[in-house]
């Protein structure tokens, strides 16, 4: 590592921080700088949706991914407020907005994702909200008084907590899908209408298969709005939060003349985080991934592959081993269940439940399995959390299961897999 003495890290989120933690744990003591252009140090925005929002009148979660005192004691110049705007790859030097230039050994584009606008909710009407950083939150939360109607558009996850958590504060929620579905790109049918029926019975109102046929904004936030959908029902509230989807910051990227992945929309990297310039890496939600057993560059859009990235990207520019990215998992929380979920979905999968999808049960318990000619893809587990992290070693292997032994509840999951484990390893 002696012929590194610099690494400029662009953002200052969830990533940013890993890295850098990872970076001085690999045992790097040179330059860090960190830009972000928010003026918070560094959280993670997960709970935006959830505990932040949930806390009316209570004191605010601390959500910071490191202590306070963290990046002066590990000798990192923070400069929070202010952008990297232009990178010059060839001489290997940065430009802020505020005129400074910084030179780099390396780069790491840790610049995330902005929410993605609708042209029909413009973001500066007082009767939308966006959320995507803590300011947001914020602002959204000071919003939901008891009795009053949100509209929801997008019941993809971020939309969904959304209405969760603003059923749990007495907001009238309804929330507008375009899909037929909720989840619809990353669910089966099943979990989709679990789910679905679980919204309908907190109280919320979903309208899925919609499309939106007509919007009238109020330009004040004391009126309501009205939002006609396409079988001609009308909604009236004074908030509209759009929830649609992230588009990956890839700007500064694609003015330094790196490779983005064309289908995807992310900064192209490869196993070990490295941009198509050898001195770039890239983590988090700007990039797009290549990965070993798919097919085509993926993004993925979650606190655990931040992490990953993040963690890959640091041992890279230390000049260490790398290690193989964790097996995909993500979380959330909504409507008092506990949602996880372990691989990826993909098509042909053949799902099978272990346990019950009543809706009504008060508190709900089920894995649904995919599995691809008897071997396990994507797993769903509903507060079941414990049961899922026995069975990872079965998708992380793709071992051969009993579907029907799996389904038997009288046998514990962690008794089922490692009898599985043992199957796949005992001698023929």
């Amino acid at each position: 590592m002696t012929t590194v003495s610099s690494i400029l890290v662009a953002g200052a989120g969830q990533a940013a921080a890993v890295a850098v933690a990872a970076l001085r744990d690999q045992g790097y003591s040179g330059r860090i700088t960190v830009v972000g252009y928010e003026a918070h140090a560094p959280y993670e925005r997960p709970p935006l949706s959830k505990s932040v929002l949930a806390a009316v009148g209570a004191p605010e979660p601390v959500i910071s991914v490191k202590d306070s005192d963290f990046f002066t004691a590990q000798q990192v110049d923070l400069r929070l407020g202010m952008q990297i705007t232009a990178i010059d790859p060839t001489a290997q030097r940065a430009t802020l907005s505020d005129g400074a230039t910084l030179g780099y050994d390396y780069c790491l584009l840790a610049t995330g994702g902005a929410a993605r606008t609708l042209p029909a909710f413009p973001p500066a009407s007082p009767a939308v909200c966006y959320l995507r950083t803590l300011d947001d939150a914020r602002a959204l939360r000071s919003r939901l008084q008891p009795g009053t109607h949100l509209i929801v558009i997008g019941g993809g996850f971020l939309g969904l907590e959304i209405a969760s958590t603003a059923r749990s504060l007495g907001v009238e929620v309804s929330i507008v899908e375009t899909a037929p579905r909720v989840l619809a790109r990353v669910v089966p049918e099943a979990f989709s209408n679990w789910l679905q029926a679980r919204v309908e019975l907190s109280g919320g109102k979903l309208y899925a298969g919609q499309a939106i046929a007509r919007v009238q904004l109020s330009d004040s936030a004391q009126a309501a709005s009205t939002i006609a959908l396409s079988n001609g029902t009308q909604l009236e509230a004074r908030l509209v939060v759009v929830a649609v989807g992230l588009s990956p910051n890839t700007q500064l990227a694609r003015n330094a003349g790196l490779q983005i992945d064309a289908a995807t929309g992310g900064i192209l990297v490869d196993e070990h985080c490295r941009s198509s310039d050898p001195h770039i890496y890239a983590a988090g939600d700007c990039t797009s991934q290549i990965r070993a057993g798919w097919p085509a560059p993926l993004r993925l859009e979650s606190w655990q592959n931040a992490n990953e990235q993040a963690r890959i990207a640091a041992c890279a520019m230390a000049g260490r081993e790398t290690g193989a990215a964790a097996y995909p998992w993500f979380w959330t929380d909504q409507f008092d269940c506990n949602v996880q979920m372990l691989g990826l979905p993909q098509e042909g999968l053949e799902y099978i439940v272990r346990g019950s999808l009543d809706p009504a049960q008060a508190a709900p318990r089920f894995i649904m399995l995919g599995l691809l000619q008897g071997r396990p893809r994507h797993a769903l587990a509903v507060n079941a959390g414990g049961d899922l992290r026995a069975l990872r070693p079965l998708l992380e292997s793709e071992l051969p299961i009993d579907p029907i032994r799996f389904c038997d509840e009288a046998v514990t999951v962690r008794a089922f897999a490692k009898a599985a484990q043992a199957s796949a390893t005992a001698p023929n």
